[in-house]
């Protein structure tokens, strides 16, 4: 039995208000070529299929559409998808009657009977060989929210005990399923211990602060294989082969600039074998105009060297670009739009650079002393502390003559 293991799609995602929809659709259109040529039997898409809880219609369009394409391209494909938490749940799981006859199933909700037990006969999944005999079981677990797993009274941390004890169950009875010469695999949209995460990772990830990171040792030692969706950098986890992240197909932000992206396709017999890493091609290129920030000056320049729209075939790249500015800029993004006027770009971002200051002790001030402080003075400390720099002489003029026009108002 040959699997494919993807995760963290985003359809619909903006990239700094660029419609991602042609990328997601090259993307698909390359991932149904892929299970062509690699003869996949077990496609496994684990969490955050789109980027909001209420897609668009053209979203919705373009995966039920890879859908169905996927389903004729192999047959006997099988599809497991599991609800991330950018996902609405209960929306991805709506169209599961007309699925019904296929071999595509979606789990999205945890479900409880009236005592509060988890339906663990929705979770665990048979999956075939060609030969249509049961070769493994599929622990399809989506993204866990609050009461969606047991709860651990007196421990330190109840959402990774609950977790990892809702892992322990489903394993528990997938094994009692479970015959000879049969194995388990493993589906999860969460955040591990170690993992390695992107810019985006770090700001949107941690849900919890942090108590959310799941240990390795979570996932039962005899669980052949974990597909892991949640952080968009592919690796491994626990230093263990078989405990995997695949990644997002599309680059998510522009940490991700040097990142080849991929699916993991395996072989699965009593072990896994011929693991492997396929790399998705870039569809929209990430650029820099230059890896270390610039003044303003040669970064205009750099621009003006930048190839014209009507003189590239390609794909315009989305581009980023540093400045490294002593003080406020104003006028800057119309500097840089004008340099960028008739150029083979997308601009997604520009970052203004301060130079590093120097870090001090911070200066403790009385009542008194403040009583004391004049309006400028307060002014040239915050310039001082953003900019790292002295206020230009005209600037500081300009505010006193705001403040001298504010006391005499105050006055009448």
């Amino acid at each position: 039995m040959k699997i494919l293991h993807t995760a963290d799609w985003h359809i619909g995602q903006l990239f700094h208000e660029y419609d991602r929809n042609a990328e997601h659709r090259q993307f698909l259109d390359w991932l149904v070529l892929t299970i062509q040529a690699e003869q996949i039997d077990v496609l496994l898409v684990s969490g955050d299929v789109f980027d909001i809880s209420n897609p668009s219609a053209a979203s919705v369009k373009l995966f039920y559409t890879f859908l169905n394409r996927a389903a004729g391209a192999r047959q006997g494909l099988q599809i497991v998808i599991t609800a991330g938490n950018h996902d609405s749940a209960s929306r991805l799981e709506a169209p599961i009657p007309l699925l019904e006859s296929s071999n595509i199933h979606i789990i999205g909700t945890i479900e409880k009977n009236g005592e509060g037990k988890i339906n663990y006969e929705k979770l665990v999944i048979p999956l075939h060989d060609p030969s249509g005999n049961i070769k493994t079981w599929c622990l399809a677990i989506p993204f866990l929210r609050m009461g969606d797993y047991p709860v651990i009274p007196d421990c330190e941390n109840p959402y990774a005990a609950g977790v990892a004890a809702l892992y322990q169950e489903a394993f528990d009875y997938a094994e009692q399923k479970k015959q000879q010469g049969q194995t388990i695999i493993a589906m999860g949209h969460l955040h591990t211990h170690h993992a390695e995460v992107t810019d985006l990772d770090k700001t949107e990830r941690l849900i919890m602060g942090g108590v959310e990171c799941i240990p390795a040792a979570a996932f039962h030692p005899d669980i052949r294989y974990v597909a892991l969706g949640h952080i968009h950098k592919a690796q491994r986890i626990g230093g263990k082969e078989h405990i995997r992240y695949s990644g997002s197909p599309l680059p998510m932000s522009f940490s991700e600039l040097n990142y080849k992206h991929q699916v993991i396709v395996f072989e699965l017999d009593q072990e896994i074998s011929h693991l492997k890493s396929i790399e998705i091609p870039l569809f929209v290129p990430l650029q820099r105009i230059s890896p270390a920030p610039l003044p303003l000056h040669e970064i205009l320049a750099l621009l003006e060297q930048l190839p014209s729209a009507r003189d590239n075939p390609e794909v315009a790249p989305y581009l980023e670009v540093k400045v490294l500015v002593d003080g406020p800029e104003p006028a800057l993004r119309h500097k840089i739009e004008t340099a960028l006027a008739g150029k083979h770009v997308k601009l997604t971002t520009i970052h203004q650079i301060y130079p590093a200051s120097v870090k001090k002790v911070p200066e403790l001030i009385t009542q008194e002393q403040l009583n004391e402080l004049q309006p400028s003075d307060i002014f040239e400390k915050a310039y001082q502390s953003r900019y790292n720099s002295s206020i230009p002489d005209g600037l500081m003029e300009l505010f006193r003559q705001v403040t001298r026009e504010i006391s005499n108002n105050n006055a009448e």
